[in-house]
């Protein structure tokens, strides 16, 4: 099948303003709150607060710019569409590429932590589990996986704004002894740094990870009714309640154990709840519903990306195989059609799907938690980057509440926020770029004429 043939194939719209927010406060609101507060704590110092204010700051930019442009161009692949229509082919290459290995990547660390939530001496064994139980929701469907993420994001909302209310009425510091300093998920238990802009910096980028979902929906736009009025909407509406939500938890949780104690927690959240009095199974209960929902909703939004980039020659044809689970098995046209010719009511790009659950198994198999934060807000922050530049470029097409200056601060504002992360990350994931440039090189240089 090559690239043209694969692009026959077209989602159906069916996710409206409730679905699509749903997808997108899902996305954020996972295994980031749980684990990002003690690494952001220990960057910043005694800015904290002011770290995750900066964090939100990027996110709402970049929000705004994503909104734009989804609204002008309303298809599957998010920044990577953009970037092409817009940029160029390399810069949307580049945004592609940095999603889907960064994100990947995050999958994996997801399920790792969902496992060690669960069983920390079957942590593998339990991911694994839970990648094959999302890979077989999403390919139901995408009005399942927007079911399911509204399904999994209510009780772990209630959740988090119990452990929140609670600690914010409690005495400060009364809940340090709770805090149990053995490192875990792959974090470390140092000592917070001193406040300094470089330590914010840092830990804003470190943060940006647990918002990075907000703009999931985006990804989804092939998919979305009415996206020019849907997508901005549930963007914005996604990313002011999860804002509301981290501000709440970081001003209560940093309050009640203290600053070192936070620092030094591998789980503040459990561990603030322990302290609070509040039973452990149920923030353990929490914490897995919110990872599940999360990686549920990103291995979405990664193989959307993946069948933009197929359709346009970028990652093999076949990743752009479109149809339901039981036009899979069935005979008949593919892409799938129903009686009126329109496309099946369930159709998902099975291939990609597919291809990203394979390599997030083998991923868990061999990833743990300690860079993968920095990682895949590193590739995360480029895509973002690229979204701000084609958004500046959109001219007359920009919407009222997307003014020129936006795009152009959060993509200085991504750069700088970048290359600030831990080196380890900054260095790993350039060379996952320069890998994925040679690979477009070579498959430029093999394409046949015709193709």
């Amino acid at each position: 099948m090559t690239a043209s043939s694969a692009s026959r194939g077209r989602l159906e719209r069916r996710l409206g303003p409730v679905d699509a927010t749903a997808i997108g406060v899902g996305s954020m609101v996972g295994a980031g709150v749980f684990v990002v507060l003690a690494p952001a704590a220990r960057a910043s110092g005694g800015l904290l607060l002011v770290a995750v204010l900066v964090a939100a700051g990027l996110a709402l930019a970049n929000a705004l710019s994503t909104a734009a442009l989804a609204s002008v161009h309303p298809t599957s692949g998010g920044a990577y569409a953009y970037g092409r229509h817009e940029l160029g082919a390399w810069p949307g290459f580049v945004a592609g590429w940095g999603f889907v290995t960064g994100k990947t990547a995050s999958c994996a660390a997801m399920a790792l932590a969902l496992g060690t939530y669960i069983q920390p001496g079957a942590a593998r064994l339990w991911a694994s589990a839970a990648v094959v139980a999302v890979t077989a929701v999403n390919l139901l469907g995408v009005t399942r996986t927007a079911a399911a993420a509204k399904l999994l994001v209510l009780p772990v909302l209630a959740v988090l704004v119990w452990v929140g209310a609670a600690a914010l009425g409690a005495d400060p510091g009364s809940g340090a002894s709770a805090v149990t300093t053995t490192p875990g998920l792959g974090l470390s238990s140092d000592a917070p740094a001193d406040g300094t802009v470089t330590g914010v910096l840092q830990a804003a980028g470190l943060l940006f990870f647990a918002y990075a979902g907000y703009a999931r929906v985006a990804t989804l736009g092939e998919e979305v009714r009415n996206p020019r009025r849907t997508i901005p909407l549930a963007v914005v509406a996604a990313l002011t309640t999860t804002v509301l939500l981290y501000l709440l938890l970081a001003v209560a949780v940093s309050r009640f154990l203290g600053l070192p104690a936070l620092a030094a927690s591998p789980a503040p959240v459990a561990d603030a709840a322990t302290g609070l009095g509040i039973p452990a199974p149920v923030v353990v209960a929490a914490a897995c519903v919110a990872i599940l929902g999360a990686l549920l909703s990103l291995v979405a939004g990664v193989s959307r990306t993946l069948l933009a980039m197929a359709r346009e020659g970028d990652v093999p044809a076949d990743l752009a195989r479109i149809a339901s689970l039981r036009g899979l098995f069935s005979p008949g046209p593919h892409p799938p059609v129903d009686a009126r010719g329109a496309p099946e009511r369930h159709a998902v790009p099975w291939a990609g799907q597919l291809a990203v659950g394979v390599v997030v198994l083998l991923l868990v198999q061999a990833g743990d938690l300690t860079t993968v934060i920095g990682f895949s807000s590193f590739g995360v922050l480029v895509y973002y980057g690229v979204a701000n530049l084609a958004a500046w470029r959109l001219g007359a097409r920009r919407p009222w509440y997307c003014p020129r200056w936006v795009p152009a601060l959060g993509a200085v504002a991504c750069t700088a926020v970048a290359f600030l992360l831990p080196s380890a990350s900054v260095l790993t994931m350039l060379g996952v770029f320069a890998v994925g440039i040679v690979y477009r090189l070579v498959r430029i240089a093999l394409r046949r004429p015709a193709d």
